[in-house]
């Protein structure tokens, strides 16, 4: 008699992995800001193990993003700049360095504007001490770094706007550089209109030239710069998953 077979299932197919991400951050001269990002992307890691994640610098650090791209060879990645707003870098820097490669890359977003930077922010400044001083007091100078693309001022100004509606106190977003009005003028803003305890939130990703200087004019408190913190991550990531989402081949090759 013939035996009986058992039937087994052929085993299901790999699903691929999923692409890459590539963190771009502008780099500097401050030791401090390579430590920063390293840690932001040891907590992206932390959250999705599944994700190879990379690093590349525009400028002053390595692994430049050139080098990043060509040790990904003809693979397929997401570009999630980590700067705040649009400006030359997101519209022209990234997207000539991606197209020289042989990765089949896509740009994401910059991190900002979005609620989860004011989650960040608002954080920040609590470990500095905001929330002692009564609000009919009290104000805020968000310090960005500055672009002379009007797109990148626009950005900046919708982060103080929501962050205004968080806090319920004005905010005046200054420049480091490139833009108007500096951190100085929107201090003397401020305090013509009766605001004493006029706080520095510090809208840079990592420490550098720009966040110190910008902190060293706080005349009150002054909160560090976003960096590792858990919204940070978060948000990397949901730029991330965006461009997978906004882009059709992406959306096949998660789906496969």
């Amino acid at each position: 008699m013939p035996s009986h077979l058992s039937l087994v299932p052929p085993p299901a197919p790999r699903r691929p992995a999923p692409p890459a991400l590539v963190v771009v951050a502008h780099g500097s001269r401050d030791p401090r800001a390579l430590s920063t990002v390293s840690a932001l992307l040891d907590r992206v890691r932390a959250l999705r193990p599944d994700v190879p994640v990379h690093l590349g610098h525009i400028e002053l650090n390595a692994p430049l993003l050139p080098d990043t791209l060509a040790a990904l060879g003809d693979t397929e990645a997401v570009l999630v700049p980590l700067l705040l707003s649009r400006g030359y870098h997101v519209k022209q820097d990234i997207p000539e360095m991606a197209a020289a490669s042989r990765a089949r890359t896509h740009l994401a977003a910059p991190l900002g504007p979005h609620p989860l930077l004011v989650d960040a922010l608002q954080a920040r400044l609590t470990e500095a001490g905001w929330g002692t001083t009564p609000r009919r007091t009290s104000a805020v100078v968000l310090a960005a770094a500055g672009s002379r693309d009007p797109d990148a001022k626009s950005d900046t100004a919708r982060t103080a706007h929501l962050l205004a509606a968080r806090l319920g106190v004005p905010v005046v977003p200054a420049y480091a550089a490139a833009a108007t009005p500096t951190v100085d003028t929107a201090v003397r803003t401020l305090l013509a209109r009766g605001r004493r305890h006029i706080a520095l939130a510090s809208y840079f990703t990592a420490p550098g030239r720009f966040a110190t200087e910008s902190t060293q004019k706080a005349p009150w408190i002054a909160a560090a710069p976003l960096g590792p913190h858990p919204s940070m991550a978060d948000l990397v990531l949901h730029r991330y998953e965006e461009a997978l989402t906004r882009s059709p081949a992406f959306r096949e090759l998660a789906s496969a």
